[in-house]
């Protein structure tokens, strides 16, 4: 008879996993799948579309487990996995399939460092996330880079501006994908959100503001977005130069 547990009170080890937070990843899975099939197929708007649905749900599970207190180990690798199809293979495969493919194989080679990217962006994240200021990300995160993938390739479609000139549309795709890729790499300081209060009252006036940003992305969805998101790009370099200066000026004093 084994006696690890009689008459010491230790109740057996419970196994399993969290349904709820995990329903979440499992739909920012799906929905990095269901890109990739609506690329192969040709529409192109309804997998940056299904991207940013991922990007939605993956913003959710992480504040479902903590809400609920159900986090753990086993959810956070399965976010990571999750979130290296949806953030990764997936805007990769989108953009090969869009355009890339036409530049032979410099086209796979970029699908690739993009891809590549985000695995490294991911494991850099989860080997410093104790260490890791929880106000700011190391690098461009990957949802937000995908999101600035898939966001043009949605605009593009959306406008058929450059149908008649791809040269314009595979230099395009060529460049965001790399970009996107090196930013994720990069040590670029961006804003993590995380420390925002959701709980505590705010001013009328940002009541106001949401409204107002509800109602223009309303207007053109694709165009808004990705306007966003190239800020949101653009903000890395202009805070890293800032937290540059700050710290020169407090040695320099």
């Amino acid at each position: 008879m084994n006696g690890e547990n009689s008459g010491q009170g230790i109740p057996p080890r419970r196994r399993g996993v969290f349904l709820l937070p995990n329903l979440f990843t499992t739909g920012v899975l799906f929905s990095g799948f269901f890109a990739v099939v609506s690329a192969i197929n040709g529409d192109f708007i309804t997998a940056a579309i299904a991207v940013f649905v991922a990007m939605v749900l993956d913003g959710l599970d992480g504040r479902v487990a903590r809400l609920t207190n159900t986090q753990s180990e086993f959810g956070a690798q399965f976010d990571s996995l999750s979130d290296l199809v949806a953030f990764g293979l997936a805007p990769a495969l989108i953009a090969y399939l869009w355009q890339l493919h036409e530049l032979g194989n410099l086209g796979w080679v970029a699908s690739f460092f993009y891809a590549t990217a985000t695995a490294l962006r991911l494991a850099r994240f989860n080997s410093r996330l104790a260490v890791a200021d929880k106000r700011f990300f190391q690098g461009l995160p990957s949802p937000a880079s995908a999101a600035l993938v898939v966001g043009t390739v949605w605009v593009m479609e959306d406008m058929s501006a450059f149908a008649d000139t791809p040269t314009v549309l595979m230099l395009l795709a060529l460049v965001v994908t790399v970009l996107a890729g090196v930013l994720m790499v990069s040590n670029l300081a961006y804003f993590s959100f995380k420390d925002m209060d959701f709980r505590h009252r705010v001013p009328f006036f940002a009541m106001l503001a949401v409204v107002g940003l509800l109602m223009l992305a309303a207007l053109d969805p694709p165009k808004v977005l990705l306007g966003g998101l190239v800020l949101y790009a653009l903000s890395g370099p202009l805070l890293t130069l800032e937290r540059w200066r700050r710290r020169r000026s407090r040695t320099t004093a």
